[in-house]
């Protein structure tokens, strides 16, 4: 499909053509908790077709890697703590714009922003150099309709190293290509700012990810060329790509899924550090709507949906979507695999010696 192509219709699949394993947005659910009411299994076990290697591809991740781990030398032996600061929020921010802006905001339509609170993600977004809102939009939309599927674009049924970073060096699969055509991206076409980076995605994240990045520590606090560069460009590259790719393989083969035992994706908190929240991966391909990407009421794990509250207060984020408690208890009683940790005080299954040995502080007096 060429970049500015609009899909093709899904009217002109058949049913079985474009039946899904998942959901995207809140009104494509089946069941009254959430979920589908078919059987997905059959769907997940097609077979593996030869991948075509991108060799170019190759040679830059090759030459980023190199200068990633140079960038990591200097980090301990040269370079100021200015520039090892700047470098870590700089990979937070643009993580952020990927799992705030490329994955919530436009993947899910979780919730909805003011025009600076947009421009200052895509910005956050486009540093990060992980495609254009567009494409990670296109190949995600496609990820969660067709999970673990030949047309699944990081398959994590390929093994770890395809899912979390293999996939970008090959040529996308047939079976990819054609179940894209089946799903509505009209939100982002539609979208005049998301267009425009997608146009000229090249050049802004040529400012956004190298250069200024670079220019910022040999301004501001006189740090060398070598430094900034390998420090706050390519260190910081090849760390934020990394962790956004733990979503695909990490949180798709290890952990447990206490929402629902038929999809592969699991809870892993490890996926939360280096993914800046992004670890509740089995609630998130349930509830894939919820702003918080997960069913937690704090955010220690969680910088995303910190992030996202953030705004929220001051008014810049607004009709931000989660999920009642009765639907996510429904749901965990339907299809969990038993790992949901009791849902509070005098639950039917919280132990009488728990509940003897609770301490319960300011107790009232009958």
């Amino acid at each position: 499909m060429a970049p500015h192509e609009r899909p093709t219709s899904s009217s002109q699949y058949s049913k079985k053509e474009i039946e899904t394993t998942g959901v995207l947005f809140e009104e494509d659910v089946e069941t009254n908790d959430g979920g589908l009411a078919k059987d997905i299994e059959s769907m997940k076990n097609a077979e593996k077709k030869k991948l075509e290697i991108i060799w170019l591809r190759v040679l830059f991740f090759v030459i980023v890697h190199i200068g990633g781990f140079y960038g990591a030398y200097l980090s301990v032996v040269s370079a100021k703590w200015q520039t090892n600061i700047f470098a870590l929020l700089l990979g937070i921010f643009a993580s952020l714009g990927i799992t705030v802006g490329s994955h919530r905001l436009y993947s899910h339509r979780a919730f909805k922003v003011n025009l600076p609170l947009e421009l200052l993600i895509l910005y956050m977004q486009t540093m990060c150099f992980h495609l254009s809102v567009y494409h990670w939009v296109r190949d995600h939309r496609v990820h969660h309709k067709y999970t673990e599927t030949e047309a699944d674009p990081h398959n994590a049924k390929r093994g770890f190293f395809f899912s979390q970073i293999g996939w970008l060096l090959v040529k996308k699969q047939q079976e990819v290509k054609e179940k894209a055509k089946g799903i509505d991206y009209s939100d982002v076409l539609n979208n005049p700012l998301v267009m425009f980076q997608h146009r000229h995605y090249f050049i802004l994240t040529l400012f956004a990810c190298y250069i200024i990045p670079t220019i910022v520590p040999i301004y501001f606090w006189n740090e060398t060329f070598l430094n900034a560069f390998f420090v706050s460009v390519m260190l910081r590259h090849v760390c934020t790509v990394h962790g956004i790719g733990t979503i695909n393989s990490v949180a798709h083969l290890y952990g447990n899924r206490p929402y629902d035992k038929n999809y592969n994706p699991t809870e892993n908190n490890i996926v939360n550090i280096l993914a800046v929240g992004e670890g509740f991966h089995n609630y998130h391909h349930v509830f894939p709507w919820d702003y918080k990407a997960s069913e937690l009421g704090h955010y220690a794990l969680n910088l995303g949906a910190t992030f996202i509250d953030f705004f929220a207060k001051i008014g810049w984020a607004y009709d931000l979507k989660t999920v009642s408690p009765q639907m996510i208890r429904n749901r965990v009683e339907r299809t969990g695999d038993g790992s949901h940790p009791i849902w509070g005080w005098g639950d039917k299954d919280q132990s009488s010696e728990e509940i003897k040995n609770a301490t319960i502080l300011n107790k009232k007096v009958k």
